[in-house]
């Protein structure tokens, strides 16, 4: 399956990839289904399930107000966040949703949208079923759909497999893994964000694909923007502060110069920034996932603010080489936080910074693969267990410290020549065995870990 620098960074809403970006695209495919097979005037009432982590945790992550909008005909990279609340509260005073924005139809909520706690499919955590019916209450079609992390979305096939459509466009330099990357880089004598590029040139011009890249870059920067402008309480009930507006406020106001790790605090302030405008259900690039969506923008930022030399050229050699380092993640182990835990979404995140880091501060492929490798070695185990099923605790901060993380990963890569004992592979494949045989309840449920420890009765 061929994966492309755009499937990996692409933009959404928040507060999770999985669990808002993936059951909105899921919703909205449905009901695309029922147009293009002819069905979408013969239905009367869709009904909606949510299964696995989905329904565990899916109020405190937005995932029904997500599969009301995907009905609709929203989008995530369209959809304006603004207006999101409004559109909604419409819907459900009138029990009523438009399919597509084309064909209305009746919509109780409590019965028709229902989010299992327990209930899991068998073929991946985040589950979905959709079920569509006529007047007379026949059924008229039925779809199910996983949410597999980073906002993608595959389907079930009708012998109960996982039907993914694959993107079959051949590419220059095909790769899956670090070794196979390492070997392209040296015998073709280029960098990993040349071949990462090169292979772009499949679907895009070069003029296409640099445009592209800077509008994710434009994005990321105005998400850091309006996470320190905006000030207040996240929603959801845990009455969590914004932090960023504060902390931007004192570190512009301090005058000393001198703190030799004062660069951490503007790291942390990106993060910080960003993952709360997540949190608050606004506008994000899904880098790979929203609920590690703070790490690239983070280390991006301290590159164009600290790095001498930095320029637009280095920004987007940045967000290739990420990119060619998640695709190696995506194709041998998931980045989805129901399936392997946050390791797999804050530990890939941390694991692309840092590779991206190291090669735009001039480090050769090996030091690059070393650098993501020690990104990943270290955030091995890593649960996921947020506090009330928010996107918040210990989510936030945990991008923040993962975004200092990176930055050291790439350092330490830089101080040695790019050989070591553990490679990326070998990490990779430790990290999707490792989240194969972490328990249920530390992934994605909110029902171990900081989610029933700090919430006690």
């Amino acid at each position: 399956m061929a994966l492309s620098v755009f499937d990996l960074f692409s933009i959404g809403i928040g507060p999770s990839s999985s669990h808002t970006v993936g059951p909105m695209r899921a919703a909205v495919q449905f009901a695309e289904s029922l147009r293009d097979d002819g069905a979408l005037d013969r239905t009367a009432r869709v009904h909606a399930q949510l299964f696995g982590s989905l329904g565990a945790t899916g109020h405190g992550h937005g995932s029904d107000k997500a599969v009301l909008l995907g009905l609709s005909g929203e989008r995530p990279e369209l959809c304006d966040p603004r207006a999101v609340a409004g559109t909604l509260s419409a819907m459900r005073d009138a029990k009523r949703l438009s399919l597509l924005g084309e064909h209305d139809i009746a919509f109780d909520e409590d019965t028709d949208l229902v989010l299992h706690r327990r209930k899991t499919l068998p073929l991946h955590p985040n589950g979905m079923t959709f079920t569509a019916y006529d007047e007379a209450g026949d059924q008229v079609a039925e779809h199910t759909y996983y949410s597999v992390g980073g906002g993608f979305v595959v389907g079930e096939g009708a012998d109960g497999s996982t039907r993914i459509v694959e993107d079959t466009t051949p590419v220059r330099h095909p790769f899956t893994t670090g070794d196979q990357l390492l070997a392209l880089c040296e015998a073709e004598g280029k960098s990993i964000a040349r071949i990462m590029l090169e292979n772009e040139l499949s679907w895009r011009t070069e003029d296409e694909v640099r445009a592209g890249l800077l509008d994710i870059w434009r994005v990321m920067q105005q998400c850091v923007d309006n996470g320190i402008r905006t000030e207040g309480v996240l929603p959801g009930g845990l009455k969590v502060k914004r932090r960023a507006p504060q902390l931007a406020a004192r570190l512009a106001a301090e005058h000393d110069t001198t703190d030799p790790l004062r660069g951490m605090d503007w790291i942390t302030l990106y993060a910080l920034a960003v993952n709360e405008e997540n949190a608050a259900g606004g506008r994000v690039v899904t880098a790979p996932t929203n609920g590690a969506a703070g790490i690239i923008p983070a280390v991006l930022h301290y590159y164009v603010n600290y790095v001498k030399g930095a320029d637009e050229d280095g920004v987007i050699r940045f967000l290739l080489t990420a990119a060619a380092i998640g695709v190696i993640y995506k194709e041998n182990a998931s980045i989805s936080g129901a399936e392997v835990g946050c390791q797999g979404e804050v530990g890939s995140a941390c694991s692309m910074a840092a590779g991206a880091m190291a090669a735009v501060m001039g480090g050769s492929p090996r030091q690059v693969e070393n650098a993501a490798e020690i990104g990943m070695e270290h955030n091995l185990g890593l649960t996921c267990d947020p506090v009330g099923g928010l996107v918040q605790i210990p989510c936030i901060e945990r991008n923040a410290i993962a975004s200092v993380k990176a930055i050291t990963a790439a350092r330490t890569a830089l101080r040695g020549d790019g050989s070591h004992v553990v490679s990326l592979d070998k990490v990779v494949k430790t990290m999707r065995e490792t989240g194969r045989d972490m328990k249920v309840k530390y992934k994605e449920t909110a029902r171990g870990g900081l989610a029933v420890n700090v919430i006690e009765c």
